[in-house]
């Protein structure tokens, strides 16, 4: 349900002091419709999460910047508000008021503060002309964000979360590396716009005892290990093709799309946050389900197929996979992300439409013809990687197609 807001009065000045940050105020300054500050400050918020935190949680925060940056621009009188209703200001500056939503929701739940953002906002709001119009911009932005802050205050995001390993025994997951397992507070994490971060919980991995077990753990075995013989170079560049930070990765692709369809402010806008939100939420609903289930890891499940009760798997005592990530197995969180902004996508712009990705690993661009293209390719790279069986992927991919589908049913 929407809320309605009072009018705050205006914080004072932040004081200027000039930073690099590659972004560009003095061309969203004039641009009323532009959707130049909506895709700067989704740019410059991508640059601020993602150094040194996960994709999982780096996406939930994307999700929380983004509503406050949708909800900004329709209370400039451009679409409608993902969450937040206010009066609507069509004569405040758009780039100040987006500008101040992100900035303030960034300096509040970015941990630690992001290096420069103080002078990145203060550089920004100095390509604005001073006036009326830049003011009553501060003030939009800024009842916005309180709004979205209040909203999201004490939703576990912050909390410290200990770890307690459960009895160890055949399929049950155990820390792959020496660190804390990756984003459990996720397991804690009030969703976005799910109702409850179980409620589309899977059915959980199979059995070990099952065919399919065996079917996945052989091709694993095969194609994901670190000196496979039947893995090819083109499998192996598609598996470190999708092992940048993901949370980067994507954002990095919206932001293009955004520009290559010529997106208006308020679509680019209300795009991101549909997209954002669904990945946030699939992955508060992925992380319930790895710990519900705790799941092992391939290396494990190889190393110690002769626990697992099933006369079709052979152990491995020295397999290790391509790659490594310190979190159960079941379900993807790779496949998880990846369909709740696919199916994000499609449902935005009514299409299975071509798409272009690129990669910092690599170092190399993939010109996808269909969004499903892009989750079959994910759904092999991982298991390239030897990070996840088969069924884990199409698991994750349809929990993550279910939130966006109910996301998108209501926004």
């Amino acid at each position: 349900m929407k809320s309605p807001l009072r009018w705050p009065a205006l914080a004072a000045t932040c004081a200027l002091v000039l930073t690099a940050a590659g972004l560009s105020p003095a061309a969203t300054a004039t641009s009323g419709a532009s959707a130049a500050p909506v895709i700067d400050w989704s740019r410059y918020a991508t640059q601020a999460i993602v150094a040194g935190r996960p994709p999982a949680s780096s996406e939930v925060l994307m999700g929380i910047v983004h509503i406050a940056i949708a909800d900004t621009v329709a209370g400039l009188g451009y679409g409608r508000p993902f969450r937040f209703a206010v009066r609507p200001d069509r004569k405040a500056s758009a780039a100040a008021a987006v500008a101040t939503a992100a900035y303030d929701v960034l300096r509040a739940r970015v941990h630690p503060s992001p290096a420069g953002l103080d002078g990145t906002y203060a550089d920004y709001l100095a390509g604005v002309p001073d006036g009326r119009a830049k003011t009553r911009g501060i003030t939009l932005g800024r009842s916005v964000a309180a709004a979205v802050l209040a909203w999201r205050a004490g939703d576990g995001l912050d909390n410290t979360v200990p770890y307690v390993q459960a009895p160890a025994g055949p399929g049950v997951w155990e820390p792959t590396a020496p660190t804390p397992p990756v984003d459990i507070v996720l397991t804690q994490v009030r969703p976005l716009a799910l109702r409850y971060r179980a409620q589309f919980r899977p059915d959980g991995p199979d059995p070990l005892t099952s065919k399919r077990y065996a079917r996945d753990v052989a091709e694993v075995a095969s194609l994901g290990r670190k000196d496979s013989t039947t893995r090819t170079a083109a499998q192996t560049e598609t598996a470190m093709f999708w092992s940048e930070q993901t949370a980067q990765q994507w954002s990095r692709a919206l932001l293009q799309l955004a520009s290559d369809r010529h997106l208006s402010l308020s679509r680019a806008a209300q795009m991101l946050a549909l997209v954002h939100v669904s990945a946030g939420d699939a992955l508060i609903a992925c992380w319930d389900a790895k710990f519900y289930y705790r799941s092992w890891r391939p290396v494990h499940a190889i190393q110690r197929a002769d626990t697992d009760g099933n006369p079709r798997t052979q152990a491995d005592p020295t397999w290790q996979s391509l790659l490594n990530v310190n979190h159960p197995e079941y379900p993807s969180g790779h496949a998880c992300f990846t369909a709740g902004v696919t199916r994000a996508l499609q449902a935005y712009f009514h299409s299975n439409l071509p798409l272009t990705m690129t990669s910092l690993v690599t170092n190399t661009t993939r010109v996808y013809p269909t969004l499903s293209a892009v989750r079959s390719d994910v759904r092999e790279a991982r298991i390239l990687s030897g990070l996840h069986f088969r069924h884990s992927m199409l698991d994750g991919e349809q929990l993550g197609t279910d939130v966006a589908n109910w996301i998108s049913a209501r926004h």
